[in-house]
């Protein structure tokens, strides 16, 4: 595959804050690929570089071949980008901003076909102030391709967008992959990256901590199996811990997390040890290996706190 991105040894900082740490990565043209970490990650400093909007302390990067700091109009026509938050005059309307943003290229997309493919076209005449927030992300997606570029870039692309929202937005990224479209998107939803992204890259603390196929990160801790429990009396987590099979365990709101690496020899020695101390389980659900298990793996929290 040839690499459209190529992000190596990146570090930025400010003041005294490291916000990204040596990053190295590459993104292959036509995939759909994820930073998946907490705010305060690193991912959207990382972003704006590769975007040309900050410039890296140290380090180097290429997007198409082309270095976004000095290469100018050559490199802004390759690509497209919806920030975290797109702010428009309130009263623009919709059709209105989308023309303005064509008329940056000297090439672009139809921008009636554009309305109609994030369906918009009632809503052409609207002002900006008059959308819904799944409205204007939708709008904000439809700027970012009227260049029809090369790569997008999507920072938090759903963030405080509703459920039903916010699968309308996979589709679009969905389409993008279709049309070989090369996505770099960050995330904090877990669900999002699993979904979306053909690889995944897991940031924290301006570091990446493990990069792969969603799959592959799985894979990595298919021999752990965790197990959401619900207790009659409270337990020390110290306690479960010492259990036959057990590699540790966190506590879930009123649930425990157990995380096993021999499954049934968990359960038969959690049984035993219930009965003993006359505890009753509850409730008791298994699950296999999630994103949100390789984050606590290697983190020790979770990703939202």
């Amino acid at each position: 595959m040839t690499a459209i991105i190529e992000v190596q040894d990146l570090v930025k900082s400010y003041g005294a804050v490291e916000a990204v740490r040596g990053l190295t990565f590459r993104v292959d043209e036509g995939e759909v690929f994820g930073l998946l970490g907490p705010n305060g990650a690193g991912k959207t400093s990382t972003v704006e570089i590769l975007e040309g909007m900050r410039t890296a302390d140290s380090g180097r990067v290429s997007v198409c071949g082309l270095n976004p700091q000095s290469a100018g109009n050559a490199f802004k026509k390759q690509i497209g980008a919806v920030l975290q938050s797109t702010a428009l005059p309130e009263k623009i309307q919709v059709k209105e901003a989308l023309d303005l943003f064509a008329d940056f290229y000297s090439e672009h997309t139809d921008t009636t076909a554009l309305l109609e493919r994030f369906q918009l076209t009632e809503k052409k005449n609207a002002f900006y102030k008059e959308l819904s927030g799944g409205q204007k992300q939708r709008l904000a997606l439809a700027m970012a391709l009227v260049n029809n570029p090369k790569v997008v870039f999507l920072d938090e692309p759903t963030a405080g967008l509703d459920p039903q929202v916010r699968r309308e937005i996979y589709g679009i990224i969905e389409e993008l992959r279709r049309d070989k479209k090369t996505v770099l998107l960050t995330t904090h939803y877990i669900e999002e990256a699993e979904k979306l992204c053909d690889r995944v890259a897991i940031v924290d603390h301006g570091k990446i901590i493990k990069m792969g196929t969603p799959r592959e990160l799985k894979q990595a801790s298919a021999g752990t199996t965790r197990l959401e429990v619900r207790l009659a009396k409270p337990v020390a987590e110290g306690v479960l811990k010492g259990l036959e099979g057990v590699s540790d365990v966190r506590v879930v709101g009123e649930n425990y997390a157990i995380y096993a690496s021999r499954a049934p020899q968990a359960i038969v020695a959690l049984v035993k040890y219930l009965e003993a101390e006359n505890n009753e389980l509850q409730g008791m659900e298994m699950y296999s290996p999630s994103l949100e298990d390789v984050f606590i793996e290697l983190t020790g929290r979770r990703l939202r706190e």
